[in-house]
């Protein structure tokens, strides 16, 4: 009997689970209907498959339903998905509370029944796809507390009444996408969300004034709105969103000062208003803001000292005040406290003095910007207690002692790009003797010594960097020839050496780059950003800062010395050069149609040389050529027709009086046909190889003569 019971009361029991478990499971299956809102979903999806085939939805790859098995959350971020996305099978699922597809390939615009049905909504984010369209006049969800479209295609104006219901609204970014008008400041109403924390406008097509209402963002933390069209003052009701920790808006046209209410956003973190038309000068009482971390006004119009109590925000780690009017004697201000920074710039400003000596202290310093302003001294040794330097510019300032400041430099063993164009005028390059045991300077990728007048030749020295990607010494005094083991530094793809007194041929062994004959792998590409931006310079005209080293392009500008011979017809194993310069020297020969190789090029010059023959009909294949220049030789016969050669003006093919044919005005009268031309320059390069050295040398004899009486 009491096996009996025993055996009952354990059938019961069991049968109390399966019966639980049933009726569970029918708690949580989902509703046909939801199912085959889902199934429509993903039928519009081209890849990948979803594998949603179970009869209970509930239990697919990224939904979630609540116990009567209404569908409460669609989760698929970053699952590779692409096509059509369809807004009306989504707006059928009126209970979802959580929606997230971002970081796919998704496209089609969102109607604005998709907004009224998804009521429920309480996150929606939909960032990084490729949506379009324009958004409705109103959320309908009064409980969203997030809302991300960043990085899509929307485009219109942000209707000012879409925020009116969205009462619990925490997070907004739209950030990364084609909308215009005004930025919309009634989101921060009181009738509107009170709990707001992060607003992000940035990278869109906003114009106008930011208006007020901001201020009354009682919880706003950030705001972000860099990158667009903005113009007028900083609305002063900004300065009563005490909790505001970040303010980004760079890239805009705002103007004004800054206001000495800053002061009251003592949780400010961020401030970037990089690129404006700020003026003024900075709020004497700057540094009660202790919270700072980074500070980028680089590119704006401030004028006056540096504020004193700056130097209390101890926690800063960037400091960005470049290219404004700013002035006084930065020696005096004490840098020691500031032991968390890592970058400081300063330039072009109109600074004096010397370099601090208590910046020497600030160990964690990686990057210092200095250039363009009006220092003074040498560098001292104490410098090298910055063991982190990898960026130091320093050029068009006072600076002496070049020499020395190499022999101390040089044991900067992470600095990757120094920059000291403009300063040291007229003192001569450290030469292989004053560099006697020369090992450093092994992480250096970029080193510029433009306009400083410099003397001397090219020291062997320099081909111990084997880590040198750009080398800048356009405008000295530097004679000599161009080293051939230029040609054998494994990294170095640009090359800059115009307007100096160099003589000599064009070695050969430069044609034979590693970085100008071969694309690195994808694994071994270089990615490599330096602290600061730095400006390049192509073809003499300089360009907008970067900061990415693959900014800069395979370039070599020889154009302005004493350059003698021949082309070597080996440059057109350069296959990734873009931009070559040769013009304003003493070449002769023909243009080798070797060039026609060079299919990335977009900057040719060999204005200005001795250059004869024919301009070969195969540089008509050239088709990213940008500028080119072959006046002021004696190239003869028509210019090859081709839309890339006559889209130049015809100053690039003038002071040739044999060349014709368009662009120039006159005109061709054909006796031959090209190919016949290009022999011609082949035979003539032969016959030139074959004259007896009597002839050459008598050829030069006379040419020297004429020349020294005639003069050029």
């Amino acid at each position: 009997m009491l096996v009996q019971a025993y055996n009952l009361v354990a059938h019961g029991f069991l049968l109390f689970l399966l019966l639980s478990c049933i009726i569970s499971t029918n708690i949580h299956a989902c509703k046909q209907t939801e199912r085959s809102f889902l199934l429509s979903f993903a039928s519009t999806l081209s890849s990948p498959p979803l594998n949603w085939t179970s009869l209970d939805c509930c239990r697919w790859k990224g939904i979630t339903c609540d116990q009567d098995g209404w569908v409460t959350r669609l989760l698929l971020p970053s699952k590779g998905l692409k096509g059509g996305i369809s807004p009306f099978s989504l707006a059928n699922l009126t209970h979802l509370t959580h929606l997230n597809l971002s970081h796919n390939s998704l496209y089609g615009s969102l109607e604005t029944q998709f907004f009224l049905s998804l009521n429920q909504l309480v996150i929606l984010d939909l960032s990084y796809n490729r949506l379009f369209g324009e958004l409705p006049l109103s959320l309908s969800s009064s409980n969203i507390k997030t809302v991300d479209l960043s990085s899509n295609r929307f485009f219109g104006a942000i209707p000012s009444s879409f925020f009116q219901q969205a009462s619990n609204l925490t997070s907004f970014n739209v950030s990364n996408n084609t909308f215009t008008g005004y930025v919309p400041s009634s989101i921060c109403l009181q009738h509107s969300s009170p709990f707001l924390r992060l607003l992000d406008f940035s990278s869109n097509l906003f114009n106008g004034d930011l208006a007020l209402g901001l201020g009354k963002c009682s919880e706003l933390q950030v705001f972000h709105a860099g990158h667009n069209y903005l113009s007028g003052l900083l609305p002063e009701d900004i300065y009563n969103a005490t909790k505001l920790e970040e303010i980004s808006l760079p890239l805009n046209s705002l103007h004004g000062a800054i206001s000495d209410n800053i002061v009251n956003l003592s949780n400010l973190a961020t401030l970037d208003l990089y690129y404006n038309h700020f003026g003024g000068e900075l709020p004497l009482n700057l540094g009660k803001l202790s919270k700072l971390k980074f500070v980028n006004l680089d590119f704006n119009n401030l004028e006056g000292a540096l504020p004193p109590s700056l130097i209390n925000c101890t926690k800063i780690v960037e400091l960005l005040l470049g290219f404004n009017n700013l002035e006084g004697d930065i020696s005096m201000l004490d840098f020691s406290r500031l032991s968390q920074l890592t970058k400081l710039d300063l330039r072009k400003n109109n600074f004096t003095g010397t370099v601090p000596r208590s910046l020497y202290s600030c160990r964690s310093l990686k990057a210092i910007g200095l250039s363009e302003n009006h220092l003074e001294g040498q560098i001292e040794a104490e410098i090298l207690s910055l063991k982190s330097l990898s960026f130091l510019s320093l050029g068009y300032n006072r600076f002496t002692n070049l020499t020395g400041a190499m022999k101390i430099l040089m044991s900067c063993r992470n600095l990757h790009a120094l920059l000291l164009s403009g300063s040291f005028v007229g003192e001569g390059m450290p030469s292989d003797d004053d560099m006697v045991d020369f090992d450093g300077f092994q992480n250096l990728r970029v080193f510029s010594l433009f306009y400083c007048n410099l003397t001397g030749q090219i020291p062997v020295w320099l081909s111990k960097l084997k880590n040198l990607e750009m080398l800048v010494m356009d405008f000295n005094q530097i004679t000599g020839p161009i080293p051939s083991w230029l040609g054998i530094l494994p990294r170095l793809f640009y090359i800059s050496l115009s307007n100096n007194r160099i003589s000599g041929e064009f070695p050969k062994q430069l044609c034979r780059l590693p970085r100008l004959l071969y694309e690195p792998l994808a694994s071994q590409a270089d990615k490599y950003e330096f602290e600061l931006p730095i400006f390049g310079f192509m073809s003499g005209i300089q360009v907008f800062p970067s900061q990415k080293l693959s900014f800069y392009r395979q370039w070599i500008d020889v154009s302005n010395n004493n350059i003698v011979g021949e082309i070597p017809t080996e440059i057109g194993q350069s296959h990734l050069l873009q931009g070559l310069a040769l013009g304003y020297n003493n070449s002769s020969g023909i243009i080798p149609d070797q060039i026609s190789n060079l299919k990335n090029l977009e900057i040719l010059d060999f204005s200005t040389n001795h250059l004869f023959g024919i301009i070969p009909s195969s540089l008509a294949s050239l088709n990213f050529l940008k500028e080119f220049n072959v006046s002021y030789n004696n190239l003869e016969r028509p210019i090859p027709t081709g839309t890339q050669l006559q889209s130049f003006n015809s100053s690039a093919f003038e002071g040739n009086p044999k060349l014709c044919g368009a662009p120039l005005p006159n005109k061709y009268r054909p006796n031959k046909g090209i190919d016949a031309d290009n022999k011609n320059n082949k035979d003539v390069d032969n016959r030139l190889h074959q004259l007896p050295w009597f002839y050459i040398f008598t050829a030069l004899g006379f040419n020297l003569g004429f020349w020294g009486v005639c003069g050029f």
